[in-house]
């Protein structure tokens, strides 16, 4: 099952309760529209108001900017090595530490949707084609090689209303 949109107020409340550290790995994802993956491979020396990413799933690489509150929340924390260190092992800590904790705040809220880590590129993706109204500027950002594939994520705000609508539809013919 595919991971979903989130509204504002529920990225607010699932990022209220995570970890610190995974609440960060959410806050950069979502400035930035980066993978989980490519988030915690982000090495400390690297890491600047501007800097290059080469995106572990395509090879294709892309400039990425952080404002500074972010990127001086990362520099504080960020380990030797890697911005996201695990302290057990000096490796990057894990996806899947990171989809774990992201689950349970979901969970915590009684979220309808797949909430997962990815949803954050998303919900990236819908801020940035409503900021600029330009999808072209949408797919170079994720680094689409396919419109199809990024009206999928700049788009998915409209998917979730139209399943809520349909939920709030079967949940009125029920009560009938």
């Amino acid at each position: 099952m595919k991971t979903e949109y989130l509204l504002q107020n529920e990225v607010d409340n699932v990022l209220s309760v995570l970890t610190p550290r995974n609440a960060l790995v959410m806050r950069v994802a979502l400035h930035t529209g980066l993978r989980v993956g490519d988030v915690l491979a982000l090495k400390t020396e690297r890491i600047g108001p501007h800097f290059w990413v080469t995106e572990r799933k395509t090879g294709k690489r892309r400039q990425v900017g952080l404002p500074e509150p972010l990127l001086s929340d990362l520099q504080k924390q960020a380990g030797p090595v890697w911005v996201f260190e695990s302290a057990r092992t000096g490796k990057p800590h894990t996806r899947q530490a990171v989809w774990k904790d992201v689950k349970r705040a979901a969970r915590a809220f009684r979220l309808p949707q797949n909430v997962g880590p990815h949803s954050a590129r998303k919900v990236f993706a819908v801020e940035l084609l409503a900021k600029y109204g330009d999808l072209e500027r949408v797919r170079r950002a994720l680094n689409h090689s396919s419109d199809t594939v990024t009206m999928i994520y700049a788009m998915a705000d409209r998917q979730l209303e139209s399943k809520r609508g349909r939920r709030r539809a079967a949940a009125g013919r029920r009560k009938v």
